[in-house]
This record gives C-alpha cells, sequence and structure tokens, in this order.
C-alpha cells in the first residue's frame, strides 16, 4: 500500500542517517585514540613487528621480530650507506631468500620503496596517512582489451604531511639513518633517469599492439650521439614473475615523432575532414536529439502538470481530499514532474552545445590557416598539446604505426616513394643508420 511504501522510505532514510553517525562516531573514536597513542587504531604491524593484541590488563603493542627487524635495517643500510638502488636490494633480497611477510610471494621493489618509506621504522608510526579518492587511471591492457575494471573505482590517495597523526612504536633505525632514506628518495624522484627532462611530441600515446603495455622512453649512447628509444615494458624481464611478456624492440623516438606529427600536419592541411566531421555530428545531433517540437511538448506536459499539482492542493485545503489520497497520489507527480523537468534541461543543454559546435566551426578555418603557418616554429611542449587535441592513440607492432585520430581520416596516398605512410604502413627507413635494441640492460 502506499502507507507500506512510505514506511519503507521513512526506514530506508533512517538507516542512512544511522551508518552516517556510526561512521562519524568511528572515526572520532579513532582520531581520539590515536592522539592518545593508542597502538590499537593501526591494526596489524608493518614488516619487523608482531601485532600484540590488547588485554584487559596491557593495551596493544607493537613488538620487535628479530628476524624481519634485521631484514629491514640490512634494506636501510644497503640504501644509505651502500647507495644500492631500489631494484638492486629487491634482488638482492631475492637472491638472500628472507620469507616475506605472506610467505607466499617474492620480494619486489614496490615492497622495498615502501618499507623505506615508512615512519613506523623511526620510532614513530602514523594514523590519517590516507584518504579514499577516485582513481586516477586505468591501465593501458585493461582498456585496449576492452575489459572491465573489476570492483570499486577508488583508491587510496596520501594526506599532506601534516594531517598525520604520529604514534611512538619501538624504532629499528635511527632517526637519522631514515633521514638520510628520505633524502634519497627525494634525489631520486628528482634526477632518476627515467624521469622526463626534455617531452616528446608522442609521449604517453604510445602503447604495444601485441601485449597491450605502454612503451617508456629509455636511451643508448652511441660513439657521436646519444639516442632516445620508445620501448615496451612488457619486454623489460625484470618487471614481470615470469620473465619478459612481449617479443617487441625499441623503435626510435625521433622516427616515430616525425611520422606522427606528419600525419597531424597532415589532417591540419585539409580542413575538409574536420568540417565534414563536425558536419557529420551536426547531422546526428539534428537527428538523434530532442526536436523543437519535442521541446514544446515536454513544456506544455509541465504546465498542465502543475496546474494539477495546485489543484490537488486547493482540493485538500478546502476538505475535498483526505490526507492518506493526497499522499498517494502526490509522489507520482512530483517524480513525472522532476523527469519532465530534467528532459527540457537536456534539450536546453544540447541546443547550447550545439550553438557553440557552430561558433567554433565559423572560426576554424581561420584557427587552421595560422597553426599551419605557424606549426615548424612551435616548441615540443605545443606540439605535444596539438598531437594529443588530435590523436586518441599510437599502436606500435613490429614494422607497423597505427594511429588512431579523433576524426575520421582518409586513406593516405604518398605522392613519392620517400614519403612516410602516416597512419598504417611499414616503417620507412631514414637516412641515417636506424639502431635497434633487443634485451633488457
Amino acid at each position: 500500500t502506499p502507507e507500506d511504501q512510505l514506511m519503507l522510505q521513512f526506514q530506508g532514510m533512517i538507516a542512512e542517517y544511522e551508518r552516517a553517525q556510526i561512521l562519524e562516531r568511528s572515526r572520532r573514536g579513532k582520531r581520539h585514540r590515536a592522539k592518545a597513542g593508542e597502538v590499537s587504531v593501526l591494526g596489524g604491524g608493518p614488516y619487523g613487528y608482531r601485532y600484540i593484541r590488547k588485554t584487559p590488563e596491557t593495551p596493544a603493542r607493537y613488538e620487535i621480530d628479530a628476524a624481519e627487524a634485521a631484514v629491514v635495517r640490512l634494506i636501510f643500510d644497503k640504501y644509505t650507506v651502500e647507495g644500492l638502488s631500489i631494484g638492486a636490494i629487491a634482488r638482492l633480497l631475492r637472491e638472500m631468500a628472507p620469507p616475506t611477510r605472506k610467505r607466499v610471494t617474492r620480494w619486489e621493489r614496490s615492497v622495498v620503496w615502501g618499507m623505506l618509506r615508512n615512519p613506523a621504522y623511526k620510532g614513530t608510526a602514523c594514523f590519517n596517512k590516507t584518504k579514499v579518492g577516485p582513481r586516477q587511471k586505468v591501465t593501458k591492457p585493461f582498456r585496449l582489451s576492452g575489459r572491465a575494471v573489476h570492483g570499486e573505482k577508488t583508491c587510496a590517495h596520501e594526506r599532506p604531511r601534516e594531517e598525520w597523526i604520529e604514534i611512538p612504536v619501538p624504532a629499528l633505525v635511527s632517526e637519522e639513518t631514515f633521514a638520510l632514506a628520505a633524502e634519497h628518495l627525494a634525489d631520486n624522484k628528482r634526477f632518476a633517469p627515467r624521469r622526463t627532462i626534455e617531452p616528446s611530441i608522442v609521449q604517453g600515446l604510445v602503447s604495444c599492439k601485441k601485449c597491450g603495455y605502454a612503451l617508456s622512453r629509455t636511451s643508448s649512447r652511441s660513439s657521436v650521439r646519444k639516442i632516445h628509444y620508445y620501448r615496451c615494458l612488457g619486454s623489460d624481464g625484470w618487471r614481470h614473475l615470469g620473465g619478459s611478456v612481449c617479443d617487441s624492440r625499441p623503435i626510435r623516438q625521433d622516427l616515430l615523432d616525425h611520422i606522427v606529427w606528419q600525419e597531424v600536419m597532415r589532417l591540419i592541411e585539409d580542413p575538409g575532414l574536420i568540417t565534414a566531421e563536425l558536419d557529420r555530428r551536426l547531422d546526428a545531433a539534428r537527428t538523434a536529439e530532442p526536436t523543437k517540437k519535442r521541446q514544446e511538448a515536454v513544456e506544455r506536459d509541465l504546465t498542465r502538470l502543475g496546474k494539477s499539482l495546485e489543484r490537488l492542493l486547493t482540493a485538500y485545503q478546502e476538505d475535498l481530499l483526505s490526507l492518506d489520497e493526497l499522499r498517494s497520489r502526490m509522489p507520482e507527480l512530483r517524480a513525472r514532474e522532476q523527469a519532465l523537468k530534467a528532459e527540457l534541461q537536456t534539450i536546453l543543454d544540447q541546443a547550447a552545445d550545439r550553438m557553440a559546435v557552430l561558433r567554433l566551426a565559423e572560426t576554424l578555418t581561420a584557427f587552421l590557416q595560422r597553426l599551419r603557418q605557424s606549426a615548424e616554429t612551435l616548441d615540443i611542449s605545443d606540439r605535444q598539446k596539438i598531437v594529443r587535441l588530435l590523436v586518441k592513440e599510437v599502436l606500435v607492432d613490429g614494422d607497423t604505426i597505427t594511429i588512431r585520430h579523433s576524426i575520421p581520416a582518409r586513406p593516405a596516398m604518398p605522392s613519392n616513394g620517400s614519403d612516410p605512410l602516416p597512419s598504417n604502413g611499414k616503417l620507412p627507413t631514414p637516412d641515417q643508420s636506424y639502431l635497434l635494441r633487443s634485451g633488457s640492460k
């Protein structure tokens, strides 16, 4: 009955309120215990400690595990004193084979990196370090294969350091050692070879068509110059447990950048492509979106619905309608009114978008003309912005390059044999020596 539905809605509303209150009380209680120095808010202890649950006589505490603590001190010593990299420390631990916390996994670089950053090892475990937020990106293998990302599309993000709540625990390394490790981590982040000091035109757009992994930039030095390459992450054996998963060879950066930029310039030099795409989208919008006639019909329905609501309220005020009848009829009318308002707003928004696109089309020809005149004098960062506007993705497979545009393009017809096939074709042979590397360094 309508009364049962109303009671169910009230129960759901009260349950949501109680849930929010329980969450807030739990959060406030944990923060209070953390500020009081209780370890129980942290749950299990990190590697090197055993978490001892609280008893009626003693509070919860961290107890040092001698065997695991020796591994922790070895990691800090190798990193701060001997200067080994995180990858070298991970390989050393695999050779030494000390048991991990789960006893069924191997030592990974991410684990070593997390241990070097954990302030508990210097004697101050921290609470309120992270918060839940939206996931920043989806991996390219998932996206290229068309698979859905399982689970919640959220992840933990680190809070500012001043929001952390420190809790004293037994220290495994000195504060000086931990500070030195933090300094080395900051230097690695700033001066690491993998850091992009000089941006490239197709940076972040290149993927391997065989395995789906992204291509990262690396370099090799010949006797006369330094040569940059794009290398598939799946071809690095040290990144994967069972060795490399792809046999793609590196591709020269200057060659790939040149091909993609020439393709982008071909699109820019043919404004008919972009104009045709705009016309196609406008035609599709006119046929698929609600028309002006539908807008007028929605407005008429809204007017009639408003009058019906007014008549119901008038009947109730004059005792011509009972409260139960009003409650049973009003929700349906309100829901219909909200649906009609949402549809009308959608129609208005789409009309505004069409007007914006039409204004863009009017100025497009002049913009492309200016862009063609200044294309050769643009720096790398400006070229990168233009490429990212027109190119969705660049897929590399052996000696074939596939460029996915944001707009449909006509098949490339080179005027002579020396022109590269920019969209999907064989790699050209440059004048200079084309050096390829295989294997891992």
